[in-house]
């Protein structure tokens, strides 16, 4: 049985039913819990909660029973840190680290799978990353 840590682009498609992506995140997340344990972190949880007034609603969609609820390492953050400088370096913009670098770096800190239909930049900056994305 693998850990996934759920990207919150798979949720969000879910919840949005979006017209491009719902298909693919819905049964994907589906197949994925069949055999596996599926997790978020404080990271993903902040990015779903966007879509919702009230936590009650924000937990009921991601329900403890179907979404273990990890910590974000100290060695993630530290990682994340180490990606976004090499990102700065390769002429990226942004002056803080991305939610993906945290994303990514938890991911492998903790040897688990990202299940992420945006997979370009934890391909480019977490290599030995196990990742299921669309092809």
């Amino acid at each position: 049985m693998m850990e996934i840590l759920v990207d919150s682009s798979v949720i969000l498609d879910i919840l949005t039913e979006d017209e491009i992506w719902f298909a693919w995140s819905a049964k994907t997340l589906a197949d994925c819990a069949s055999s596996n344990i599926l997790a978020v972190n404080p990271i993903i949880y902040a990015e779903v909660s966007i879509r919702f007034e009230k936590v009650e609603e924000l937990d009921a969609a991601l329900p403890v029973t179907y979404f273990r609820r990890l910590p974000l390492p100290w060695e993630a953050a530290f990682l994340a840190g180490k990606c976004f400088l090499e990102y700065r370096r390769k002429g990226g913009q942004k002056r803080s680290p991305l939610p993906d670098f945290y994303i990514g770096a938890h991911a492998e800190v903790g040897g688990m799978t990202l299940l992420t239909r945006d997979a370009a930049r934890y391909r480019t900056y977490f290599p030995a990353l196990r990742i299921i994305a669309p092809s």
